[in-house]
């Protein structure tokens, strides 16, 4: 077995909830990155995939357990690991060279031998010509490049990727994809291991020896998929495809209770809280899926893939709309396929005003966070609740960002349901029209 380089053993991280509590982000994580190997690391938003490249970068700390780099404590940042980031993370007043000489110069290194290091990185990254760009000239793909450049210009043995592709369009991202694995394969770059997270399932399979699914609250490695196929890998060949389907069906497999699984919910699960995570999922989404269900060749049963292919919806996309409907009873999921209940067929067959009570009667049923809200409303005299009232709440048991999205899904979806109303100028949460009538 090759020679670990990083390893974490029972790495846990918390952050202060607003009530003062420490939140588990990440709990009991053990993961060794060893040379030679290139693992993607796949999971739910939120789940902690980030927290974890950072620690392993020595940008943050670990609260609990060991981080190991070649077999020594890793405290603070280590030389040897570098980080590309999603947002490319550029000084937009420093040009292209500049922009990756800048940790060389942060190490002292003399001006004359940092700009023939930028410059030989530069050419191998496909940029020359553009060394005196600023960022703001370049496209989104010339600017990850950038991005990539500066952390491959330090030499590192370990190359951490956060989701370093996804803000790019697909053929961008494919193009520079095969342009880090050819470096890699050819020996081109000094990179002994390389970890990606992602939120492409293809991408994964397309790049990895290792595929790890993450868990969700808190996050921690459920499962790993190994990948022995040699590369370069065809994405359209039965090999590929079958690994992921493999991947999905991994990822979609429930534990049988909640905060131990990927973070998808099953009718095995225990029901959501009042501060729980919300799917990031839009009625048009959700409609969607259940009328392609519905129609031929499906009849009421698909393969992921193929529905993520019928949608073109990304993964992260497809699994919190897979998630919406789990958890409002529409669909189920086995094996690593979506099949519609009997309500989701009923669902699909309603008029628009049926399809609206069904909708708000799931909802009251099975998210206590708009159960919450209306009857709060109920038991106002005015029927009007500022939407403060409920962030307050949320905040107890998500942070700032995540308590946002959760309001802003459950306001959605209980104004789709006509369970209330929302002022989008003032941001107050009315009581529907019907029930201030019934009211008065």
């Amino acid at each position: 077995m090759s020679t670990p380089i990083v390893e974490l053993k029972a790495v846990g991280k918390h952050f202060r909830a607003a009530d003062g509590s420490a939140r588990s982000v990440l709990e009991g994580v053990d993961f060794t990155l060893r040379e030679g190997e290139i693992v993607a690391l796949l999971g739910q938003s939120g789940s902690g995939k980030s927290t974890m490249l950072r620690i392993m970068a020595g940008l943050i700390q670990a609260d609990e357990g060991q981080v190991l780099y070649r077999g020594m404590p890793l405290y603070g940042t280590a030389r040897g690991i570098r980080m590309v980031f999603q947002s490319f993370a550029l000084f937009p007043w420093l040009t292209v060279q500049k922009n990756v000489e800048l940790g060389l110069e942060a190490q002292g290194m003399a001006p004359d031998e940092r700009a023939r290091r930028a410059e030989k990185v530069i050419d191998l990254i496909g940029l020359s010509g553009f060394e005196g760009a600023l960022p703001r000239e370049l496209s989104g793909g010339m600017r990850q490049r950038v991005g990539i450049a500066r952390a491959l210009v330090m030499e590192p043995e370990v190359l951490l990727m956060d989701e370093a592709f996804s803000a790019l369009d697909v053929l961008t991202g494919e193009r520079l994809r095969e342009e880090i694995l050819e470096l890699w394969q050819s020996g081109q770059i000094p990179t002994k291991a390389i970890l990606v997270v992602s939120h492409n399932i293809e991408e994964a399979v397309m790049m990895a020896d290792r595929v790890l699914i993450f868990a969700s609250d808190p996050g921690r490695v459920r499962a790993e998929l190994p990948i022995s196929l040699p590369q370069p890998r065809k994405a359209e060949s039965a090999e590929v495809r079958h690994l992921i389907d493999k991947v999905y069906e991994l990822m979609t497999a429930s534990s049988g209770r909640r905060g131990s699984g990927s973070g998808l919910i099953s009718e095995r699960d225990v029901k959501l809280q009042l501060g729980d995570r919300l799917p990031q999922a839009g009625i048009a989404h959700m409609e969607g899926i259940l009328e392609l269900l519905a129609e031929e060749p499906f009849h009421g049963r698909a393969d992921l893939p193929k529905i993520a292919e019928e949608t073109e919806l990304t993964d992260a996309e497809l699994l919190e709309v897979l998630n919406a409907l789990i958890l409002l009873g529409f669909a189920y999921l086995t094996n690593g396929d979506i099949l519609m209940t009997e309500l989701g067929g009923r669902y699909v067959k309603a008029n628009n005003t049926e399809r609206q009570e069904m909708f708000g009667k799931q909802l009251l049923e099975h998210v206590p966070l708009i159960a919450y809200i209306c009857h709060g409303l109920q038991q106002d005299k005015s029927g009007d609740l500022p939407e403060d009232l409920f962030l307050k709440l949320l905040r107890f048991t998500l942070s700032e960002e995540e308590a946002e999205r959760a309001l802003r899904v459950a306001i959605e979806w209980g104004r789709y349901g006509d369970l209330f109303e929302y002022n989008f100028n003032t941001g107050v949460i009315q009581r529907s029209e019907e029930d201030q009538s019934a009211g008065d």
